[in-house]
């Protein structure tokens, strides 16, 4: 581990650049699969700089500092994870954020907006489990909920992550799906414009407001994918390539799944988190 004001620095500074990266690759390769070429790669950071020099039109002002806050807190969420800090002060800090955005959004009066609060709060309410069982799995493998000594326990002969709670790893791919808006998990809001044009709890969103929602999203892009090579720590170039799997899996599913409705994203999610906690944290106390 480098040190932890080091990783969280680097984290607050390259973690837009890395996720903007990804985002961009992310549309490329969704074009290649429907047969168009595709925008830039650098096409999300061109549109995040055109959304910063339109004008700032909010229905109310508080939404602004909701927005701002949400922003705050993903940053604050990946940069003590990067820090390798306590992984359920981690959890804690992301939930806390998503309440700022569902807040943001119920400011609006906008009844699509509304609805899109909604679901956003039955998503959270559908991955929150997972994660909880994915830090006490990680917690019973380890004897620490802090990230580092996960990280230093695989690195010092404890074996890969993965191997011990392999279906935990499971479940929280599973869920990556809901967090990163995928269909057809994509609920509360489409990442796509061409799928609605009502947008869900962002349709009151626009310019700087909006902007600072898409750099939030890049932030929790790049804490997510941290999660998910948190399993394969003891190998980190192994983990790159996993992360690198997983997600191209999730653009797959993507655009190979039309919407679902709420009731099976949240009844699944949660069956998943059952199946895989139970079986996962079971075998941990038998063995």
């Amino acid at each position: 581990m480098i040190n932890p004001f080091i990783g969280a620095i680097l984290f607050v500074i390259l973690a837009p650049l890395l996720g903007g990266l990804v985002a961009g690759i992310d549309r490329k390769v969704t074009a290649h699969m429907q047969g168009r070429v595709g925008p830039p790669v650098l096409q999300p950071f061109y549109d995040i700089l055109k959304l910063f020099e339109k004008e700032s039109v909010v229905v109310r002002p508080e939404i602004n500092f909701y927005i701002f806050c949400y922003l705050v807190f993903l940053v604050i969420t990946g940069a003590i994870f990067y820090a390798g800090e306590d992984i359920l002060l981690v959890i804690f800090a992301l939930t806390l954020a998503h309440v700022f955005l569902v807040i943001a959004a119920f400011a609006s009066s906008s009844p699509y907006a509304h609805v899109g609060a909604e679901r956003e709060l039955l998503m959270m309410m559908a991955v929150e489990p997972m994660l909880i069982l994915a830090a006490a799995g990680m917690y019973m493998t380890t004897g620490s909920f802090f990230v580092s000594d996960i990280i230093d326990h695989q690195s010092m002969g404890g074996g890969l992550l993965v191997l011990s709670i392999p279906l935990l790893f499971i479940g929280i791919v599973y869920i990556l799906t809901i967090k990163l808006r995928k269909s057809p998990f994509d609920i509360s809001t489409s990442h796509h414009a061409h799928q609605e044009l009502v947008k869900g709890l962002t349709t009151e969103f626009a310019g700087p407001t909006l902007g600072m929602y898409e750099i939030a999203h890049l932030y929790e892009t790049v804490f997510l994918l941290g999660f998910v090579w948190l399993f394969f720590a003891g190998a980190p170039l192994l983990g790159i390539v996993v992360v690198a799997v997983v997600y191209f899996l999730e653009i797959l599913i993507d655009n190979t799944n039309t919407r679902a409705k709420w009731q099976f994203a949240l009844r699944s999610a949660w069956l998943v988190a059952l199946v895989t906690g139970i079986i996962n944290l079971g075998a941990l106390v038998v063995l």
